[in-house]
């Protein structure tokens, strides 16, 4: 469980010439008691992690998709504690790591303290608090340490070169490329500049890097993580389980780690 669970999962998959693949869902989408059935039917499907969100009222990092996936969550009641107390009643099942998304606000309230500990014993392996910047992480990364769980970092497009090399540096599990200039949801391209600025992310970093916000199909996956370990898909995902068009999200994560033939390799 942990830090370690997301380095061991990784590192197998990548020496088996896998592509990372991590689908982020919304808990509480459709309801709690589903929980477990998604994760299952993802762990399933091939995954290497899943990235667990956290609805929230002023969700700023989140584009219109997942936003209402929040609200309908919130309509259910979902709350953090929630959550992880859902989460811990399946534990001993789940062999995917598990990444909570959420918000400072959110943890603050819980207690950073407590969450951290809960967190743990729940079996959540890593975290990402997208409204924390650099200069502030100091206020959950103690705690998080403490409890074996990684702070998963991501870095942004517009980032400066000092700062890209420091957030590489210090990045535990992964590294989340924001691979966009905005929020997440799906999109029909990518700048071009994104190509040599994931390869610039490998240089610094010594975890994987993985690709995130804007995509929705096999060929932008694929042709992400041909420059680095893989990718994040978030809104493509949530609106396909919304409709109940789970062979679609099986199909977009088998598409997008097809094995590598040696050749291939970057």
């Amino acid at each position: 469980m942990g830090k370690e669970r997301i380095e061991k999962v990784f590192k197998e998959k990548l020496a088996n010439r896998e592509k990372l693949f991590v689908p982020y869902i919304m808990a509480g989408d459709g309801g709690l008691d589903i929980l477990q059935e998604r994760i299952q039917f993802l762990e399933d499907s091939g995954v290497s992690a899943i990235e667990l969100g956290i609805p929230f009222s002023d969700p700023v990092a989140d584009g219109p998709t997942i936003q209402k996936a929040g609200l309908r969550s919130l309509k259910e009641g979902t709350t953090l504690k929630g959550v992880l107390e859902k989460l811990k009643e399946f534990k001993e099942e789940t062999t995917v790591p598990i990444i909570i998304m959420t918000y400072i606000n959110l943890v603050f309230r819980y207690g950073l303290e407590k969450f951290a500990e809960d967190a743990r014993v729940a079996g959540v392996d890593g975290v990402i608090i997208p409204d924390v910047p650099m200069e502030e992480e100091d206020l959950v990364t103690e705690y998080l340490k403490r409890n074996d769980i990684a702070f998963i970092r991501l870095v942004a497009l517009t980032s400066s070169e000092d700062r890209i090399k420091e957030i590489a540096r210090r990045s535990e599990g992964f590294l989340y490329a924001v691979s966009v200039m905005g929020t997440t949801g799906s999109r029909k391209t990518h700048e071009e500049q994104v190509e040599d600025y994931l390869k610039k992310l490998k240089e610094y970093s010594s975890v994987p890097v993985l690709a995130g916000f804007g995509i929705s199909s096999v060929e932008q996956a694929r042709k992400l993580s041909a420059h680095c370990d893989g990718v994040i898909v978030g809104s493509r995902i949530v609106d396909l389980f919304h409709e109940g068009k789970e062979e679609e999200v099986k199909a977009l994560i088998q598409g997008s780690i097809q094995k590598l033939e040696p050749s291939h390799q970057e």
